[in-house]
C-alpha cells in the first residue's frame, strides 16, 4: 500500500514515515502542497494523508486539484479542529478528517477504514471503446481488427491524456485540470498545446478525427471521455 503524505512540519513527516513504513506501508512525504500535488501527478499512491494549513498551495487547494482527476481516497489530518473547517474539507472532496494531536492507533484504523474501501483495486481496469483496448497496467494501446491487435503508440505526454480521460469516463476534465495533470502545477493557461495533443489522440484512436466519438470537447470548458457513444 503506497501512500502520500503532505505536511509542513517535518517532525510529523520523520514520524509518521518512520511509523507507517515499519508497519509494511511504502510512504512518499511533501512538505507543501504544490509538491504533494506534483507527487500526486507522477506517482499512483492508494492514499493520501493531507494537512491543511501548508505553504505554496493549501490543503484544500490540493483537495480541489486532485478531485478533478482523480478518486483516490483523501485523509486530511490537521490543527484545525472547528467543525466548518471539517464541513468543507468533506465537501470538496475529502474522505475523512483527523484533529492533531491524534493517537498513532487512530491514525492507522482511520487508513485501514479508508483502504478497505478500496481493496481490490490494485488491478488497474482495461478500458474498451470500439475497437480500441487500453491496457492502464500495461501502459499499452491497441487497435483489434479482424481479430489481430494492431499496436498503437503514444508518446508519453499523450498517453498521460488519455490516462486522465479514461479513468474518468463521462465526466467533464476541465482544461486546466487536465494541463496540470498532464505538465505539473506551473502548466501554462495557453490551452493550445494541450489541443494539439488532443487532435494527435484522435488521429491515433478515432475512426474520424474530424468527428471525434470518443474523445470530446466540450467548448470553453475542457474534455469528456465517452466509452459508449449513441448510434447515430
Amino acid at each position: 500500500m503506497k501512500l502520500l503524505i503532505a505536511d509542513d512540519d517535518p517532525q510529523i513527516l520523520r514520524a509518521l514515515r518512520i511509523t507507517l513504513s515499519a508497519r509494511g506501508y511504502v510512504v512518499v512525504t511533501a512538505q507543501d502542497g504544490e509538491a504533494a500535488l506534483q507527487a500526486a501527478i507522477d506517482q499512483s499512491f492508494d492514499l493520501v494523508i493531507l494537512d491543511l494549513g501548508m505553504p505554496q498551495l493549501d490543503g484544500l487547494s490540493v483537495i480541489d486539484a486532485l478531485r478533478g482527476w482523480s478518486s483516490v481516497p483523501i485523509l486530511v489530518v490537521s490543527g484545525r479542529s472547528g467543525s466548518g473547517d471539517k464541513v468543507e474539507a468533506l465537501d470538496r472532496g475529502a474522505d475523512d478528517y483527523v484533529t492533531k494531536p491524534f493517537s498513532i492507533d487512530e491514525l492507522l484504523a482511520r487508513i485501514r477504514a479508508l483502504t478497505r474501501r478500496i481493496g481490490g483495486s490494485e488491478d488497474e481496469p482495461v478500458i474498451v471503446f470500439g475497437p480500441v483496448t487500453v491496457d492502464l497496467a500495461a501502459k499499452r494501446v491497441v487497435r483489434t481488427a479482424d481479430g489481430v491487435n494492431e499496436p498503437i503508440r503514444l508518446t508519453p505526454t499523450e498517453w498521460l491524456i488519455l490516462e486522465v480521460l479514461v479513468r474518468n469516463p463521462g465526466k467533464l476534465v476541465g482544461k486546466q485540470v487536465l494541463s496540470t495533470a498532464v505538465w505539473g502545477v506551473h502548466a501554462t493557461s495557453d490551452t493550445g498545446y494541450l489541443r494539439l495533443y488532443v487532435a494527435q489522440l484522435r488521429k491515433k484512436l478515432e475512426a474520424d478525427p474530424s468527428r471525434p466519438r470518443y474523445l470530446l470537447t466540450e467548448a470553453g470548458m475542457g474534455y469528456r471521455f465517452d466509452p459508449d457513444p449513441k448510434s447515430e
